[in-house]
């Protein structure tokens, strides 16, 4: 049986006064939560405030990208050993926002994948088309490419060690939500391709869906096969609708 996991993606928003009011909310509300693995992901320079907020709690903390590259003369980056240093157990790599603004391909997302693997870090994979793409039938084509990524680097295996989040661009942000069929589908593509390879490591893992899932929704999207969770951008921000997706993926476990 696949532990779920709800996982807020905080973007770029925060401050210390926000930060430290919606961690105190949502340590609080996770500790009714009685089975899905819970984490947040705040921007990199509050991560030190969170992981001391989130000391003895149920919630893990995760970072919202990371380098390939070891420490050294790299202006701006922050390495995996750095985020472990800070007590980090999920890291994301190859959203959307960092594919179409910092033009990450998937030769790059792969590599981040293997590095943060290497570290004891668990990857968060993001894989998505876009609307104009799901229009043209390229679905399959773009979520494949994703995926294979990773497996033709470190091999399907590689995924026994992390997590991969769905996220229909088209729906991130937008308010527009995939239906639970339309999600159900393309989460059991991605299953299927992966046991294509390895049904053993297919049926352990965790896929996530991520796009405008709130707790009006949630539990819809959650009771659908192969759907084990959420990454959740827009409704972590606030910590009764985090905790109300935390609870719908508890009550489906």
């Amino acid at each position: 049986m696949r532990q779920p996991l709800v996982a807020g993606n905080w973007k770029m928003n925060g401050t210390r006064a926000s930060v430290e009011a919606l961690l105190g909310g949502v340590v609080s509300g996770a500790a009714a939560i009685g089975h899905c693995g819970i984490a947040v992901c705040p921007p990199f320079p509050y991560l030190q405030m969170a992981g001391e907020a989130l000391l003895g709690s149920r919630v893990a903390l995760g970072a919202q990208d990371v380098s390939i590259q070891e420490p050294g003369a790299f202006t701006g980056e922050v390495a995996a050993s750095m985020l472990t240093d800070f007590g980090c157990t999920y890291v994301i790599v190859g959203h959307s926002e960092r594919r179409q603004y910092h033009g990450e391909d998937d030769e790059l997302v792969a590599r981040k994948y293997a590095r943060a693997v290497e570290h004891g870090l668990v990857p968060i994979l993001c894989v998505g088309e876009t609307l104009e793409q799901r229009e043209r039938g390229e679905m399959e084509r773009v979520v494949a490419a994703h995926v294979d990524g990773v497996i033709n680097l470190s091999g399907v295996e590689a995924f026994s060690k992390g997590v991969i989040a769905y996220e229909p661009v088209w729906a991130i942000g937008t308010g527009v939500t995939a239906t639970p069929e339309q999600a159900q589908e393309v989460h059991a593509f991605i299953r299927e391709r992966i046991a294509a390879r390895n049904a053993e490591v297919a049926a352990g893992l965790r896929i996530l869906y991520g796009g405008s899932m709130k707790p009006g929704n949630a539990a819809e999207l959650m009771a659908q096969p192969d759907i084990d969770g959420g990454l959740i951008g827009g409704a972590s921000l606030v910590a009764d609708d985090f905790l109300g997706i935390c609870q719908a993926a508890d009550q489906a476990a």
